[in-house]
């Protein structure tokens, strides 16, 4: 009999997980959108109407699967991640007068950017984090919350922490195309990549190998500068290649939300992912990434 597994977040990512999974497992979608719930059974996946910002509907979710993907993002505001402590919370509720079916693992993605500015260092996954914008401190919060509630109810919880995803339609192509500017050469941040289909991957792996509490870099082998992954695009799809402007500059015609991403600079290690995982990356680099979609055979 297949276990029962609940992905939160059903986006793009979750939606590449699915074909990987469905063989294993019963897959159950928790959706706040009830006109998605033809497509997501269209994409093998049983739709569960739920909202993370209204708790009381997510009482069904208790004793409901033994294995969650949480990808959802946390709100848009705050230092908090409340949409995780009442999920969290919907899990492990008790039912009438019994204790809840916990589940027996949680894998919750994160993001790269709770480490702040590295100032380029390589970094593996025991670098401390120093959230430098809010939107960093909400993902710290969720990640401590899934951890101290993993220990405290004895559930395998694993945390993968991902950089930029791109994919075929997730290029800048409308930016290059707008012509919109990056920093000089000597000014720029290193940035980090994972090919979108790497990641459903990786997830997939990750339910079968992750260790409990652990933390894994889930991305490509780039170590690419912003600008250069810019001028790759534009290369490869035959666009003028963006201008380039002093961080000085950029202060003044970059928007806050872009431009706090071009002062982070790190380059991740990923021999955890390789080594614990047993992940193999179909686009070990960007470049491999970007002439599969240049060629359309994503």
């Amino acid at each position: 009999m297949k276990k029962t597994l609940l992905i939160v977040g059903c986006g793009d990512i979750a939606l590449r997980t699915v074909p990987l999974l469905q063989t294993h497992y019963r897959i159950l979608g928790l959706t706040r959108n009830l006109d998605s719930s033809a497509y997501l059974r269209s994409q093998g996946i049983i739709p569960i109407y739920g909202n993370l910002d209204h708790p009381r509907s997510l009482e069904k979710l208790a004793g409901i699967a033994q294995l969650v993907l949480h990808l959802a993002p946390p709100p848009n505001h705050g230092l908090r991640d409340h949409r995780t402590t009442h999920l969290l919370s919907a899990l492990t509720k008790r039912m009438k007068k019994h204790a809840a079916i916990l589940p027996q693992r949680l894998i919750y993605i994160s993001t790269s950017g709770v480490y702040g500015n590295c100032h380029g260092a390589l970094i593996d996954e025991a670098h401390p984090v120093h959230p430098e914008n809010d939107r960093a401190i909400r993902r710290i919060n969720a990640e401590q919350q899934i951890r101290h509630w993993g220990k405290r109810n004895h559930i395998s919880v694993s945390i993968l922490r991902v950089p930029g995803i791109y994919a075929a339609n997730r290029l800048p192509l409308t930016r290059l195309r707008e012509g919109h500017p990056t920093l000089l050469d000597t000014e720029d941040s290193y940035t980090n990549h994972i090919h979108a289909d790497d990641l459903a991957r990786a997830i997939y792996a990750a339910l079968h190998y992750a260790k409990p509490g652990r933390i894994y870099h889930a991305c490509d082998n780039s170590h690419l500068k912003m600008g250069e992954y810019f001028d790759l695009v534009a290369n490869h799809f035959g666009l003028p290649r963006p201008p380039r402007i002093t961080r000085n500059q950029a202060k003044e015609c970059i928007s806050s939300g872009m431009f706090s991403f071009m002062k982070e600079s790190r380059r991740l290690e990923n021999l955890r992912m390789k080594k614990e995982l047993h992940v193999s990356l179909s686009y070990p680099t960007v470049l491999e990434g970007i002439k599969a979609a240049q060629t359309g055979n994503q």
